[in-house]
């Protein structure tokens, strides 16, 4: 019964946050880092319910794909590193191979 009421002001917690965020994107007088904050810290506790088993992993990773969704129309995500642990991401990298030219090889000979 404990752990039942736990879960319950948990999932409750979730759902308020994952509310809030929405209401944020969906276009409510908030500025801009707020809106990001409010999404960032519903995504959180949805990646905590669910490593806590208080919601299931794909439930959570639904509903985190709708807000990230909704987000993205808005186009207010900061710009963040694309890949894990790397410093500047995938943008970072692409610029230095582009700015080098291309090695040339001489042809080889037929014998």
């Amino acid at each position: 019964m404990r752990r039942t009421a736990r879960n319950r002001g948990v999932r409750s917690e979730v759902k308020t946050l994952v509310v809030k965020a929405r209401k944020s994107l969906s276009g409510g007088p908030v500025a801009e880092s707020d809106r990001y904050a409010l999404t960032l810290e519903a995504v959180r506790a949805l990646d905590r319910a669910a490593a806590k088993g208080m919601l299931h992993r794909n439930n959570a990773a639904r509903r985190k794909a709708r807000l990230t969704r909704q987000m993205a129309k808005l186009a207010i995500a900061p710009a963040a590193p694309a890949g894990k642990g790397k410093k500047g991401g995938a943008s970072a990298a692409a610029a230095p191979a582009a700015a080098k030219p291309a090695p040339s090889k001489p042809a080889a000979k037929k014998k």
